[in-house]
């Protein structure tokens, strides 16, 4: 198999869920760059589970260990490694289901591919905590793009039908973004967020999970950046977006939406101000031939219901081949979304910076 990803940045994940650790290899990173470890340390903890009753109770702080390519407070431009214990495991959760196949979880193709040889507890490889390295070497690349003023927000959109506000594709207000993270859950209405938290802990209690979807900016960034076809930014986001397990939808600017506009509604026209191009719209969401247009990169990425729920699901038993009932125990998230707003935003700051390299920024 392969856990490497990147055209100049190239990243190596690896771990499992319920083993010793989790972690990641960063190839490309310039020499020289001093990280912000209170950066990281904020990123990290708006990934890690147990904050609250509306996420899982499994408890890991998630705190890093780089173990190289950082000497003197400074990249040394060789590969950047960086582990992340797992501290608090119960592995007797999936004892008694490892020959049971979870649905909506990896369990049956991961067995079939690895020939039943993948670990099965906690999702192994296939489990969302192996995002926490993505969040750790997604933090480092914000901090590089915001040399540059590029700027990287999201809020929830919906969860379920409950809907927050959308972004303006043409004015994204960073300020008021960057404001939305010190909530529970990041909104731009406040009364749609407390709804949300709402119908969370309903499906929580009912033992059931629900999911949702994830507006992103990137903002700043300038024209030019990206390639047509096969490495356009579209095609860069995407590849990553997918990559973080539950994603099942992505769109940009108007999205899916946009196909039911005629080209006079979906073009964006341009205009001249203080000598610079703009567009008077965004519908094609910052990207024309797969390159930015300096105006903001928005996405959506659809996040689907937590597979593991406790209510009773029909599966198979591939120990005695028969049919039969699964029942699933163990700590898990009512929703994935709220935890996976830091790791949407992790990727696309890998991406974007991957994009820059390439353009020889």
């Amino acid at each position: 198999m392969s856990g490497v990803w990147g055209n100049n940045l190239k990243l190596s994940i690896f771990g499992e869920s319920h083993g010793e650790g989790i972690g990641i290899v960063i190839n490309g990173l310039p020499a020289g760059v001093e990280i912000d470890f209170e950066l990281i340390d904020k990123e990290m903890k708006r990934r890690a589970p147990g904050r609250n009753k509306i996420s899982s109770q499994r408890k890991e702080t998630d705190s890093f260990e780089i173990i190289s390519g950082y000497f003197n407070n400074k990249t040394t431009g060789t590969p950047l490694c960086a582990i992340i214990s797992n501290k608090d495991k119960r592995t007797q959760d999936y004892d008694k289901i490892k020959s049971c196949l979870r649905p909506g979880h990896a369990d049956y193709t991961g067995y079939v591919k690895y020939k039943g040889f993948n670990d099965y507890r906690g999702g192994g490889h296939f489990s969302g905590r192996l995002t926490a390295p993505l969040v750790f070497a997604g933090a480092i690349a914000k901090q590089i793009l915001m040399k540059s003023n590029i700027i990287i927000v999201s809020h929830i959109l919906s969860i379920g039908h409950v809907q927050d506000e959308y972004f303006d594709l043409v004015g994204v207000n960073s300020d008021i973004l960057n404001q939305t993270g010190e909530r529970a859950l990041p909104t731009i209405n406040v009364n749609r967020g407390k709804e949300m938290i709402e119908i969370i802990d309903k499906v929580r209690l009912e033992g059931d999970s629900i999911g949702g979807i994830i507006e992103t900016a990137i903002i700043n960034l300038q024209a030019g950046i990206g390639e047509p076809f096969f490495d356009s930014v579209e095609s860069k986001l995407s590849h990553l977006l997918f990559s973080i397990p539950g994603v099942k939808g992505v769109e940009f600017g108007r999205g899916f939406e946009i196909a039911r506009l005629k080209g006079s509604q979906a073009n964006d026209e341009y205009y001249i101000e203080d000598g610079n191009i703009k567009a008077y719209t965004n519908n094609n969401g910052g990207i024309l031939g797969g390159i930015a247009n300096g105006m903001p990169v928005i996405f959506r990425a659809a996040i689907k219901p937590t597979p593991s729920i406790s209510l009773k699901q029909k599966t198979v038993d591939i120990e005695h081949m028969e049919n039969t009932e699964i029942e699933i125990d163990g700590r898990h998230d009512p929703c994935i979304v709220p935890r996976a707003v830091p790791v949407v935003e992790a990727v696309a700051a890998l991406a974007i910076l991957d994009l820059l390299m390439e353009h020889g920024g």
